[in-house]
């Protein structure tokens, strides 16, 4: 005679488990909380799995290489590249199909302003800072190929990168407004 198998108590946490339990063997995800679309109050955060592997940001925001504050300073400089770039358009097959040029799309406001945050990063930035955030940020390269782009790979040209990307995550941190400047007081050496 076979055995009666045991019931397990209702668990109400488990029945509304949205995180996924089959990843991929090449995935590589980190936890994060955030605010939960579902939730009935206003603030509930829940924990989720986020791919960090085509992420340069988000993989030094994981491994707490970067603060809160450069992470979102580098966000918003994703979101303002984005924002501004004007490049080849998806093509509408839904529109009726017409001989001859198009007309250009006239450029948002919000475009207007991204490109001028942009500029004004850049000039922040100077040519190095911005081609370093631009190759990193928007390209995704790791430190690893931008020395390897820019000389010789070797473990002093990586932690070169490194520290001077965070040098430039900081200033987009003051200049998105996510930080503020903390002036070093000077010593009085005229004793």
């Amino acid at each position: 005679m076979p055995r009666a198998r045991r019931r397990r108590p209702h668990d109400p946490a488990r029945a509304h488990d949205r995180r996924s339990q089959d990843l991929l063997y090449n995935a590589e995800v980190a936890t994060v909380e955030v605010d939960d679309p579902l939730g009935l109050e206003p603030g509930e955060k829940i924990v989720v799995l986020r791919s960090i592997r085509n992420d340069p940001l988000g993989r030094l925001h994981a491994h707490r290489q970067i603060d809160d504050a450069q992470y979102r300073g580098g966000r918003a400089f994703q979101g303002d590249w984005e924002r501004a770039e004007r490049g080849p358009r998806a093509v509408d097959t839904t529109r009726e199909y017409v001989d001859g040029g198009r007309r250009r799309e006239p450029i948002t406001e919000g475009q207007r302003q991204a490109s001028l945050r942009l500029n004004r990063a850049q000039h922040e930035l100077g040519a190095d800072g911005a081609m370093l955030v631009h190759d990193v940020l928007i390209l995704g390269m790791t430190m690893e190929q931008v020395g390897r782009r820019r000389g010789p790979p070797t473990q002093r040209s990586k932690d070169y990168f490194a520290r001077r990307f965070r040098e430039c995550l900081d200033r987009l941190a003051l200049l998105y407004g996510f930080a503020t400047s903390h002036p070093v007081p000077v010593k009085d050496h005229r004793r």
